[in-house]
């Protein structure tokens, strides 16, 4: 496929995901911009062995935080906000990769209540922690440090497994 076509083809699909991680359309439409900028040059680095669009919304990803760390301070997000968003997109990330989601799920079975719902609800129910924390009759900071420290689980869980 010419890299024209590519364009053509994807550049909704990376600048919807970027939308996904990123509030400012702007940045999204410059993030996507650059996206296809780095891919241009690294196209003949891709092996075909994964999805073009998984490939590319890694190249989005990276570039966006890059962005990040440029403007960290223009921005004023800290550390901990910028490990919180990176620690959210790997997990869809890893998600949308069949083993690692056979993975998760497999992790995910085996996590204690409330973690285990809440994070599906997130994830799965895509619903948003206002309405978590109402279901829990708890309220919506509740429902994101329960999302976040079943998150955390998983990821851990993860590595773990990697390493052996």
């Amino acid at each position: 496929m010419e890299f024209e076509q590519i364009y053509k083809r994807y550049f909704t699909d990376v600048y919807y995901y970027m939308c996904s991680i990123c509030s400012d359309r702007t940045i999204c439409e410059e993030v996507a911009q650059e996206t296809f900028f780095k891919a241009l040059k690294k196209i003949d680095s891709f092996d075909g062995k994964s999805d073009i669009r998984a490939w590319l919304f890694t190249i989005a990803k990276n570039t966006y935080f890059s962005i990040l760390r440029k403007d960290k301070r223009r921005l004023n997000i800290g550390d901990e906000a910028m490990e919180s968003i990176a620690s959210e997109i790997c997990i869809d990330d890893r998600l949308a990769e069949k083993d690692d989601a056979f993975r998760i799920h497999a992790i995910l079975h085996t996590l204690n209540e409330p973690y285990k719902e809440v994070f599906s609800l997130r994830v799965f129910g895509e619903l948003d922690y206002e309405s978590i924390g109402k279901l829990f009759h708890r309220s919506a900071g509740w429902a994101r440090v329960t999302y976040y420290r079943a998150k955390m689980m998983i990821l851990n869980r993860l590595e773990e497994q990697d390493e052996l």
